[in-house]
Order: structure tokens, then C-alpha cells, then sequence
């Protein structure tokens, strides 16, 4: 039985679809009592001596954790959101954390109080307005609004996104702020605070602005203010991996934390080695503002190595599940995040496919060709696991990918360290101007060759659809990918090319049945009224205005496309004094 070789992965398994079936069917508090009874009644069973019960014990474990999974995605739900505040209100806030910037305004993530009411909400100010920290309350006049869920399917349900982090507020400031000194700091903000004194001291540093912004992204996991051209050159060149702090960046610092230590150490020492390192990668956590993707990535090495401390042999299997089950206890709406599911699919990739892909490649026969081929390996096994969900959640992929990783991925273990010690030299205002020179100059050449890769529009497909069915078909073939690569014999190859087969068979029935769909649908973005009519896989789109064209296509546009999985689209003017729209004999008003 699986549950007997990895009884913990399959329990954590049924803790998240426990927690998929609560967010989908949304049970009240008496149904969710009466499944966490029926749960405890039936795990009670299993220490009955009974020969049925034996037999069942696996079904009733797992019917715990799915129970439990419901109970504790039930709530971590319970969040009032409704505290009728009016649409101007006097706030009185504190940062919680920095947001991506846009052209008009700077986001945050704060604490807000209007009155004796508290609650969180993402603060917008102007890009003119001083830079707000941690060590201030902050009182400005608001113009406070509630998300609204988005008007078509297609569209990305910001307001959904955001009650997951229990924020259902956005407040605009575009008035003076006042602010008072805070002599209430906690630690944590007090950390926040020196590592936003440690980009600062970046900010002002002789370097090139993208290489600030690289550095303060690669290390400092602060992505707030890079420009929108190198964000598009990583994720058109498939690297947008190498700029967020990811498990690569941890185990790197792991790795330097554990060499100086060894290096300075005897052998016998090599376990205090282990738990010091340990201890600097989770004083680096909180220091970058305990991120999700990092603390993910802390806890999976900690629990890796706990084992070989213990003595025991490490198993990554149970390493993931333990860490997955630890991260969804405390919060069960991480569940959700695209980064959790890619990460841990990276990881599952790796135990999966790396080994079978590394002995299709050249020998590795001395250190330098394992490093190289190593890393080559674990890159392309960590793509194809999160390929279904990259297509599935972003719709875009470049051949050009895997090309970029095989040049710049063996090269980033030593990115990652010269970034770490020049943030480190910062941070203590030891600022070396030839040192500065060097990194600039070797981070342009970077951005340069990532910028080139990205260059490659011929091998860029964009608007890619691809639904649930399909992602299940796609990481079914990636689990026969295995056994293929394994062993090269009829039956397997039979399998994947069945599996292959399947996912065509599902993809063309779904085009068919899109494409013999005709719709008009009215659309809004900000003041702009955008009409698109669909007639089999080809649409066209009516605005009353070039304003706002960019943002029109990349928010509405192409997420339209690839959910109706068009093929052939037009982007025409509709005149303003337009009022009405007639589609087969409807009548659609556009006031």
C-alpha cells in the first residue's frame, strides 16, 4: 500500500482536498461540526482489534485528515469583512509591508483604524508622496472602497485574492499625510524596518538603477519599484524563477553558511555546522520580511536536515509533506498561492525526473560537470513539473526557456553569493567603489544576455489555453515521462504516447466546443467601455477610446483569449456617441 511507504505525503494530501472541498462547497458551522465528529468517530476505529478495521485503518486515517483539512479551512474563512465604513473616512494606519509600485500610485499592505473599527487594507499614495516606514502612525483622509469581484470569468478576481490575505478594503490617499513617531515597534518590525534602512542604503548606492533593483530583488526580495521592461525580459526568457527568492537562493546561503562553518571547523563539528547554518537562514527569513516562497523554503531544508541530524535517513517525500502540513496548519488559504503549488511541484519535479534526465546526460566524471549538469537536470525536471500550472494560471511559455536556464542557471549559485555580500557590505555602510563597479558591470552583462533571450518573439507563445482537464492529462504525462526515461521499451513508450493522445483528444473537443460559442459581451476598464464579439474562433474588439490600449490588452484582452481560446482577433474604435449595441436581435446599452 502507498500509505504504508509514504503514509505522511498521502495524509497531507487528503488535509488539501479536504481544504479544496470546504472552499468550493462552502459547508455552514453545523455541517462542518457533524464532518469533524463523523472524522473523529471513524479515526476512533482505527484502534479497535478487529480484523475489518485493520484492513480499513489506511481509509480511516484518511478520513481524519480530510475532515481536519475542512474543519481548519472553515476557520481560517471566518473573517469579518462588512463594518459599513463610509467612502470617506479619516484612517489611522501602520505599514504591515510594501507592495508593487504602479505609474500613479505606491502601494502597501497596512493596519488601518477608523474609529474603535480595525481592520486591514491595501493603502495607495502618490508616487510624489514620501516613502512611509515602520517607525511612524500615519493619519490621512481615504477614499475607501471594497474590491469588487470582476465582471466576466475570465477576468483575475482581485477582491477574492485579497479576502484569501484577509484584507477587503482599498483605501486612496491623495491628501496629506500626517505622521507621529511609534515607540511600540515589536522585533519583527523592527527588522522590517533595518531591512527597508538596507534598501534604502542600495538606493543610494553609485550603481546602474537595474542593477540596484536586481540586487534588491535577488536578495532583499523587494520587486516593488523595478521597471516593467526587465520584469518582461525574465518572464519572456523564463527566469523570472532566478530573480524571486526561491529554495535555489536558501540552499545557496545554506550551502555558504555551511562551508564557512566547515571551513573554520573540524569534521566532528559538522553537526553544530549544520544547525548554525540552519539558524542564518532563518535570521535571513525574517530579515527579508518572512516571504512566503522563503519561508517555504526554510522549513523544507530544516526538516530535510533535522533527519540527518536525527540519523535518519533524509527522505524528501516526507521532508515536502511535513513542511506543506506545517505551512497549511498555520494557514490553510497559502493553499491557494501560485507560488506555494509551483514551489512545491518544483521540488516533487526534482525527486521525479532528476535522475532519470541526468543519465541521458554526459558524464559527469569531476566536480565541474556534475555542478553544470546537475543543475541542468534539476532545471528542466522543476519546468516540466510546473509547466501544466505556468500554461494553466499565466497562458504563456518560450522555447527560448530552456535554452536561458542552460546558460544562466549554472552561473547563479555565484549571482546569488556576490549579491548576498554586496547586500551585506551595504547593509554595515561598508561601501567599496571598485567592488561596486564589478557587480555592476557583471549584473548589465546579465540583464543584457537575459534581455537578449527574451528577444526571441518566434519561439514566445502567449494566450495559450489550457483548462483543469487538460492540466490533470499534462501531469499524468509527466508522471509516465518517469518510467519512459527509465526504461525505453514498448509498454512505456505505449503509455505516454496513450496519455499524449488523451490530452489532444481533450484539448480539440474543448476547441470545438468554444468555437461553436457566439457571444457579445459589454466590458469595462476604469472609464473605458470596451465591447468584443465572438463568432467561432475569431473575435473582435470595439473600443470607444486609445486610452488605456496597454493595460486594455494585457488585463482583459488576453485573458479573454485564452479562455475562449481564440485564434484570430481584431482591436477596432467604437464611436463615443455610441449608446447600444444589437448582437442577433439583443439589444446591449453601453451607458
Amino acid at each position: 500500500m502507498i500509505l504504508n511507504r509514504q503514509p505522511l505525503l498521502i495524509l497531507v494530501l487528503s488535509f488539501i482536498l479536504g481544504i479544496f472541498f470546504q472552499d468550493y462547497f462552502s459547508f455552514e458551522q453545523n455541517s462542518v461540526y457533524l464532518i469533524l465528529i463523523f472524522s473523529l468517530i471513524t479515526s476512533a476505529l482505527f484502534f479497535l482489534k478487529n480484523h475489518f478495521v485493520f484492513k480499513s485503518r489506511n481509509v480511516f486515517l484518511t478520513t481524519l485528515f480530510f475532515g481536519i483539512g475542512i474543519s481548519f479551512h472553515f476557520y481560517n474563512s471566518l473573517h469579518a469583512g462588512n463594518l459599513n465604513l463610509k467612502t470617506n473616512e479619516t484612517i489611522v494606519f501602520k505599514v504591515s509591508k510594501k507592495l508593487n509600485s504602479n505609474e500613479k500610485y505606491k502601494k502597501y499592505e497596512v493596519s488601518a483604524r477608523v474609529g474603535e473599527r480595525s481592520f486591514d487594507a491595501i493603502v495607495s499614495i502618490g508616487k510624489d508622496q514620501k516613502e512611509l516606514d515602520f517607525n511612524h502612525y500615519y493619519r490621512a483622509k481615504a477614499y475607501i472602497v471594497k474590491p469588487k469581484s470582476p465582471e466576466h470569468d475570465f477576468q483575475f478576481d482581485y477582491s477574492k485574492y485579497l479576502k484569501r490575505k484577509n484584507i477587503h478594503y482599498q483605501c486612496f490617499v491623495n491628501d496629506e499625510i500626517s505622521f507621529a513617531p511609534r515607540n511600540d515597534l515589536n522585533l519583527t518590525e523592527k527588522i522590517r524596518q533595518k531591512r527597508l534602512e538596507t534598501l534604502q542604503e542600495i538606493d543610494r548606492s553609485e550603481m546602474n538603477f537595474r542593477s540596484r533593483e536586481f540586487l534588491k530583488g535577488i536578495i532583499l526580495a523587494d520587486r516593488t519599484e523595478i521597471d516593467s521592461e526587465t520584469v518582461q525580459d525574465f518572464n519572456r526568457s523564463g527566469l523570472v524563477h532566478f530573480l524571486a527568492i526561491s529554495g535555489t537562493h536558501i540552499v545557496v546561503i545554506f550551502g555558504m553558511f555551511y562551508f564557512l562553518m566547515m571551513r573554520f571547523s573540524s569534521v566532528q563539528f559538522k553537526k553544530y555546522a549544520i544547525v548554525i547554518s540552519l539558524l542564518f537562514i532563518w535570521i535571513f527569513a525574517v530579515f527579508i520580511g518572512f516571504g512566503n516562497s522563503v519561508v517555504r523554503s526554510c522549513i523544507m531544508i530544516s526538516v530535510y536536515f533535522i533527519y540527518v541530524l536525527l540519523q535518519r535517513k533524509p527522505d524528501l517525500l516526507h521532508s515536502l509533506a511535513l513542511s506543506a502540513f506545517i505551512i497549511l496548519i498555520i494557514d490553510t488559504q497559502q493553499i491557494f498561492d501560485v507560488g506555494f503549488q509551483l514551489s512545491f511541484l518544483a521540488v516533487l519535479g526534482i525527486y521525479w525526473l532528476n535522475q532519470p534526465i541526468l543519465k541521458y546526460l554526459p558524464r559527469q566524471d569531476h566536480y565541474f560537470k556534475k555542478l553544470i549538469f546537475n543543475t541542468i537536470s534539476i532545471s528542466i525536471s522543476a519546468q516540466l513539473a510546473t509547466l501544466p500550472l505556468v500554461l494553466y494560471y499565466f497562458h504563456q511559455f518560450s522555447l527560448i526557456s530552456i535554452l536561458a536556464n542552460f546558460f544562466i542557471v549554472p552561473f547563479s549559485e555565484v549571482i546569488i553569493v556576490f549579491s548576498f555580500l554586496m547586500t551585506a557590505l551595504i547593509g554595515l555602510n561598508l561601501d567599496f567603489d571598485f567592488i561596486n563597479l564589478i557587480y555592476d558591470f557583471v549584473i548589465q552583462i546579465l540583464l543584457k544576455i537575459i534581455h537578449w533571450f527574451a528577444g526571441f518573439d518566434s519561439v514566445f507563445f502567449e494566450n495559450i489555453p489550457m483548462n483543469l482537464a487538460e492540466v490533470f492529462v499534462l501531469f499524468g504525462i509527466v508522471y509516465l515521462l518517469k518510467f519512459t526515461l527509465d526504461k525505453f521499451n514498448l509498454k512505456n513508450i505505449s503509455n505516454l504516447i496513450l496519455a499524449v493522445s488523451l490530452f489532444f483528444i481533450i484539448r480539440i473537443s474543448f476547441n470545438i466546443i468554444e468555437n461553436h460559442r457566439d457571444e457579445l459581451l459589454v466590458h469595462h476598464y476604469k472609464k473605458e467601455i470596451i465591447v468584443s464579439v465572438k463568432t467561432g474562433n475569431r473575435v473582435q474588439f470595439w473600443l470607444n477610446s486609445e486610452n488605456e490600449k496597454d493595460k486594455i490588452q494585457q488585463y482583459l484582452i488576453n485573458p479573454y483569449l485564452s479562455n475562449r481560446r481564440i485564434e484570430e482577433f481584431e482591436i477596432k474604435t467604437i464611436p463615443r456617441s455610441s449608446k447600444m449595441v444589437v448582437f442577433k436581435g439583443k439589444t446591449y446599452p453601453l451607458k
